[in-house]
């Protein structure tokens, strides 16, 4: 196979060895700064174009589109799927669990266990949706936020209103949620492969911090499953129409929670914790859709954009 790797840096420790799982397979790779691609949109011929070159017979395409790029990245990944090039994650799904509010509308739509959550513009509905959440302590996120930032815990009532405000006024989207305090500051993530949990670890953040991401100095273990947090990272991951993602839960009084579904998760952590090789394994699943594209087993992708989730 001839697949492409969308990643604005070669050197990250996920694309390397996406690449070099790849190659140990035979396969030919090549990565592609998402940025630099450009368009030729067409009817019946549509094209993408990279330094002057035309990219051609390609037959798979690895999205690793950072969140700060996503509209451009997600543009250009659609014009691979318009030329029938499987995508591993499609656009659509990409888009959507990048809206933070919007995946949480569509979890709850199925019922998938979440923290309560609140979502206003006027300052006048700050008293009421804080009571709504439960009161203090509560978490307030940016939706645009990643890795930890944008963050906050609010523990006085009287924070929460000042940081609320302050974000209103700013005209920053936020949301409110409950904070769950038996998760003791740490967090699971699940990683997602097709319809399997492949690998799982405890995230639990530094002292002091509450946040568990370890690009903010959390550390990671190994951790043994629950049968309903598998089900519900894997039911997570098809709602949102992922076929790759990272499922981040909590472990809350009344059963797993979810915080987010990473389409682009990062390697490094999961592999290093559970000594797994998850490139190989994201190869092995893009070699059995294909062949399974190839041999009629399944529906070959359409020359234009769809999804496998709703919403």
């Amino acid at each position: 196979m001839k697949i492409a790797i969308l990643s604005r840096n070669s050197k990250l420790y996920s694309t390397v060895r996406l690449v070099e799982a790849a190659e140990a397979r035979g396969h030919e790779v090549r990565v592609l700064d998402v940025l630099r691609c450009y368009m030729n949109i067409t009817s019946h011929n549509p094209s993408i174009h990279y330094r002057g070159e035309d990219l051609t017979g390609f037959d798979a395409v690895i999205p690793r589109i950072g969140a700060s790029v996503t509209f451009y990245g997600t543009a250009v990944l659609r014009q691979f799927e318009m030329m029938n090039v499987f995508p591993l994650n499609e656009s659509v799904a990409i888009s959507r669990s990048r809206d933070k509010l919007r995946s949480i509308q569509l979890l709850a739509r199925k019922g998938i266990g979440l923290p309560v959550t609140g979502f206003a513009n006027n300052p006048d509905d700050i008293e009421d949706l804080i009571s709504q959440v439960g009161g203090a302590p509560l978490v307030i996120k940016l939706l645009e936020g990643t890795q930890g930032i944008g963050v906050v815990l609010a523990e006085t009532h009287n924070a929460a209103e000042s940081v609320i405000q302050a974000f209103m006024g700013l005209k920053a989207n936020i949301m409110v949620q409950e904070f769950i305090k038996e998760a003791e500051g740490s967090d699971i993530r699940c990683f997602v492969v097709g319809d399997k949990v492949v690998a799982a670890m405890r995230r639990q953040s530094a002292a002091g911090d509450f946040r568990s991401n370890l690009h903010r100095g959390g550390t990671a273990s190994l951790i043994r499953l629950t049968p309903e947090e598998r089900s519900t990272a894997v039911r997570a991951a098809k709602i949102m129409g992922l076929n790759v993602c990272g499922v981040d839960m909590l472990r809350s009084n009344h059963g797993p929670v979810i915080m987010e579904v990473n389409s682009s998760p990062g390697l490094r952590g999961i592999e290093q914790t559970s000594g797994k090789d998850i490139a190989d394994l994201i190869i092995q699943f893009i070699e059995k859709r294909f062949e399974m594209l190839a041999t009629g087993k399944d529906k070959p992708y359409p020359s234009r954009t769809r999804t496998r989730g709703k919403g």
